[in-house]
């Protein structure tokens, strides 16, 4: 058990809040920081007795009160596209000035070569850290199963998965296994500095056997349904999305088809000291809670 100070920024995210329940298995709450930007997001990290500090990738004044007393940061990606890279930087910075000893950032599966659109601020980030002189360890993490789960509904509704992934393979995990990475980084005795690591889950999937799972679990006939990436942005954008993250969401396909979101390294198994977590399960839990609805 190390005593080093840890700090995790977006702590009341869905990857944060995973992220300090798997820090309190490993060091004692008085050794934990969540930085969140709402105070009401505050009660039940307190309740447990971490230390809740409040900043805004915006406010770089406040990231540098943040950070201070800061041995390892987590430092989680911005949900704001498009505006990811400014404040990533601005969270460098300020690191650099508390003088934080050590950052794990969440990246993107082969960000250096991926084709996909939201690879673009990883690879700037990436680049600002490393120019930083701070010790660093990328976490560049492959498809949550989750993201794919969350469109199960209408999938089941219409009978018909869509999309524009063609028959690339996605290598997905769990949000859970990909917090039990950074913890494993963050807490090693000695984290290993300026390291790349290439996450995603041991098993791989094509849309059309995703889609396949689905019908298994739901008892209801879903298959899935290929478009163009043009084509799939249009029916994203006609479902209410907004254009810009239809064409984000097509992009990613589009960048599945051409193999940007399959790795068979098995990096992620080693890290957590078990196999990733098979995505037919996470199907198979997404449907059972849909049915206990």
């Amino acid at each position: 058990m190390t005593t080093a100070k840890y700090l995790v920024t977006g702590a009341s995210g869905q990857l944060g809040t995973l992220v300090i329940a798997d820090l309190l298995k490993k060091t004692p709450a008085a050794n934990i920081v969540a930085l969140v930007r709402r105070p009401e997001s505050a009660a039940a990290f307190e309740a447990k007795g971490i230390e809740v500090r409040f900043g805004d990738y915006t406010d770089p004044a406040s990231l540098e009160k943040g950070f201070r007393d800061i041995d390892r940061l987590l430092l989680i990606s911005s949900s704001e596209i498009g505006q990811r890279a400014v404040q990533h930087q601005n969270a460098i910075s300020a690191a650099k000035k508390a003088g934080v000893g050590f950052i794990a950032y969440t990246s993107i599966l082969k960000a250096d070569t991926s084709p996909l659109g939201l690879a673009v601020e990883h690879r700037a980030t990436e680049a600002d850290l490393a120019a930083s002189g701070i010790p660093y360890a990328f976490l560049r993490n492959g498809w949550y199963t989750e993201n794919k789960t969350g469109s199960i509904d209408p999938a089941i509704e219409h009978g018909a998965y869509i999309g524009a992934a063609g028959d690339g393979r996605i290598s997905s995990a769990p949000r859970l296994d990909y917090a039990k990475a950074a913890v494993a980084v963050l807490t090693a005795d000695a984290p290993a500095e300026n390291v790349v690591y290439e996450l995603a889950g041991d098993d791989s999937f094509s849309m059309a056997e995703f889609a396949a799972a689905i019908a298994n679990s739901a008892g209801k006939p879903v298959a899935y349904a290929d478009m163009s990436e043009a084509d799939y942005a249009a029916a994203l954008e006609g479902a209410g999305l907004p254009r810009a993250f239809a064409e984000l969401l097509a992009d990613s396909d589009a960048g599945t088809a051409k193999g940007a979101l399959e790795d068979n390294s098995r990096t992620l198994s080693r890290l957590i000291g078990r196999p990733t977590t098979p995505w037919t399960e996470t199907v198979a839990s997404a449907i059972a809670t849909r049915k206990a609805a």
